[in-house]
């Protein structure tokens, strides 16, 4: 995989540590990737290489991370209905027509109906209010396939009488992850390789070869943009909703241990 076409990038050298020299084993900083509200895998352990282990001196362990970038392909949209009334059922029935009505745009803008998620369903007494009534909210979640189509799914939801435009996530669709993970764990593996020389030449030892490669958590970095439905954007008067995406993120980190000769 030609990683030229990502900003593969560094955290390099998180933790650093020599094994089998004489003195005090050498280390270096400590680190990782940030954490995130989409973790997509869980640590484990390969040996990646049994050669040159048995006649070495030693081993040098190294903890690094990589990044690559990428563009969405995929987009997940809230949005919804929002009703008031002096009586719960009377809120209860608003909510049910303006939900069937999201539902017929949805199906209109030719969005599979398993993308279209229910979101939250609320109905409740109106607080901090002088007179008596209540207050509900029905919102969905879409998921689009081409982000290219954002604003006009939303656009045609707000015609079709949606109040609450709530964000929209810009991310990737399961094949585009499971690309871009290993694409992150190559960065992570290039970095560490790179850290562990420079250790190596700094000793004045030669390395022999990885005996062991543990992966951390491989994170995918969504962009999320938080947005509102206007009046004029449900009378027609506002012009067509345009709403850029952003790069995605993918980050893997991998701790590698090398055995070395003197």
């Amino acid at each position: 995989m030609d990683r030229r076409q990502f900003l593969a990038a560094s955290s390099i050298g998180l933790t650093t540590a020599v094994a089998g020299c004489a003195g005090s084993p050498l280390s270096s900083g400590d680190g990782g990737t940030e954490p995130d509200d989409e973790p997509e895998s869980n640590s484990d352990t390969t040996p990646e290489s049994e050669s040159g282990a048995t006649d070495a001196d030693g081993e040098i362990t190294v903890s690094a991370s990589g990044d690559v970038e990428t563009e969405p392909d995929q987009a997940v949209v809230s949005l919804g209905v929002e009703a008031s009334g002096e009586s719960a059922e009377g809120v209860t029935d608003a909510l049910s027509s303006g939900a069937e009505a999201l539902r017929t745009a949805f199906d209109d803008l030719g969005i599979p109906e398993e993308n279209v998620e229910e979101g939250q369903y609320r109905v409740h007494q109106m607080r901090g209010r002088a007179d008596d009534g209540f207050e509900g909210t029905h919102s969905f979640e879409v998921t689009v396939a081409d982000v290219d189509r954002v604003g006009e799914i939303i656009d045609g939801a707000v015609a079709a009488g949606a109040d609450h435009v709530g964000y929209v996530s810009f991310t990737l669709k399961e094949e585009t992850r499971s690309e871009r993970r290993k694409d992150a764990i190559d960065a992570a593996l290039a970095n560490a390789d790179e850290e562990a020389g420079h250790v190596a030449d700094n000793r004045g030892v030669e390395l022999e070869g990885a005996t062991a490669v543990t992966t951390g958590d491989v994170q995918i970095h969504s962009v999320r943009r938080e947005t509102a439905a206007t009046d004029d954007a449900a009378s027609g008067g506002a012009p067509p909703t345009e709403i850029d995406a952003e790069s995605v993120s993918v980050s893997a980190s991998v701790t590698v241990t090398y055995a070395f000769t003197r």
